[in-house]
């Protein structure tokens, strides 16, 4: 007999493709007439943070609006980017963005509660470290859930991937 269809919700981001964004945007606010002069600048401060930077408090913002831009453009989601608000560091106005990876626990329990409560009959959902595993009878209820997902926001940029 094999084994039930199954499918894993996860929430990855490709950091190459973060990456390739954060050059664009660096490469932008280089050549940009209003960027010039302004000290905007935009790195990796980090292994999952990037930060940015710029004289004023309104040049640091359309920095990260330049960055947001360019990942949309690459098909990254901005509910995988958190940017804290800009704050002062000397002549300079600074912000934090770390990149979102993995689910967490609280929003695993929500996303499996709205399984378990509106999804088909004989669906379930386990949570495995950062991902959730689902599992039913019929690959139809598997994109019921799948459906019923997409129409939910949780918070998190969900992928379902390993579908089986």
């Amino acid at each position: 007999m094999a084994a039930n269809p199954s499918f894993d919700i996860v929430s990855k981001v490709d950091r190459q493709e973060v990456d390739n964004a954060l050059r664009q945007a660096e490469k932008e606010l280089g050549t940009r007439f209003d960027f010039r002069g302004t000290g905007a600048e935009i790195s990796w401060s980090g292994e999952e943070t990037i930060s940015l930077q710029a004289e004023t408090e309104e040049r640091v913002r359309a920095a990260l609006d330049v960055f947001k831009e360019k990942l949309i453009k690459r098909n990254i989601s901005l509910k995988s980017l958190d940017a804290g608000d800009p704050r002062s560091s000397g002549k300079v106005f600074k912000i934090d963005a770390k990149v979102i990876q993995g689910i967490d626990q609280d929003k695993a329990k929500a996303i499996s509660k709205k399984i378990r409560d509106e999804g088909p009959k004989g669906v379930q959902a386990q949570i495995q470290g950062d991902q959730l595993r689902v599992t039913g009878k019929k690959k139809d209820d598997l994109q019921a859930v799948i459906t019923l997902l997409k129409g939910e926001d949780f918070g998190v940029a969900l992928q379902f991937n390993n579908y089986r």
